[in-house]
Parts: structure tokens; sequence; C-alpha cells
């Protein structure tokens, strides 16, 4: 192999390397991730979806205002998650606990403790083809 054609190979991989390294970074300085499960289209009921996933929350993490196309369920596995509801007074969901939030309800959720990550199970019954949740001023 040529000096040239090594050099040209060691540049590729230092991208994709350097890359890969911007996108954990990136992923480390949200404050909510998102670890899809399954993405599954309901039997029997079109244009209809069902999306499962695991949502890391850091200690103080905060989403925004949001809603989404269907139901939002949500069983948190560790931690605590505060849910704020427009209109309505907010709730906190400890470990074991679960909640269900319908379309119509513009919600933020974050993390109750200021020092421990919390982690939450959410599965959505959700409009196929529309994104998973829609921003709200």
């Amino acid at each position: 192999m040529s000096s040239r054609m090594l050099t040209a190979m060691m540049t590729v991989l230092a991208i994709i390397v350097g890359e890969a390294a911007v996108a954990v970074s990136i992923a480390e300085d949200q404050p909510i991730t998102r670890r899809d499960l399954l993405r599954a289209d309901l039997r029997g009921i079109d244009g209809k979806q069902t999306v499962i996933y695991i949502a890391d929350v850091k200690p103080g993490g905060a989403g925004g205002r949001h809603t989404h196309y269907g139901d939002e369920f949500v069983y948190i596995l560790e931690g605590q998650l505060i849910v704020e509801r427009v209109g309505k007074e907010p709730i906190t969901l400890k470990v074991g606990d679960l909640g269900h939030l319908t379309s119509d309800v513009v919600h933020a959720a974050r993390n109750g403790s200021g020092s421990e990550s919390a982690k939450v199970l959410v599965i959505l019954v959700v409009d196929k083809g529309k994104p998973l949740a829609e921003a709200v001023k």
C-alpha cells in the first residue's frame, strides 16, 4: 500500500472518529436523551403506531412544553419526574408510578432532583408519520 493511500485512509478514519466524538458530546449535553426500544404499527388501526423508549433525564434536566399526536404513558424506573400540565397543578411521579397524558394536554417534564438522574419508560400510541412531539410556545 502506498504512503499516499495510507495517509488518505488515516485521514478518513480521523474524520469518522472525530464525528463520532462530537455526536457523543452533543448527546451528553442534552438534558433528556432517548433510547428507542420499539416502533410498531397497530394492527387493525390504520395510521397509528406504538413507540416505546427509555428517556434518561439528567439531574435538573427539563424538556420544553409540548404535545403528542396521541396518548403518552410513562412509568418511572429511577428517580422522579415532575410533569407540569398547562392549567393544572404539577404532578410528581416517583419510582413505580404511572402517568397518562392525552394529545390535548400541553405539558413539560423535568427531573425533580438536582443531584440524581431519572429514567422513564415511555409508551406512545401516536399518529404514524407525525413527529413524536410538537413544541408549544
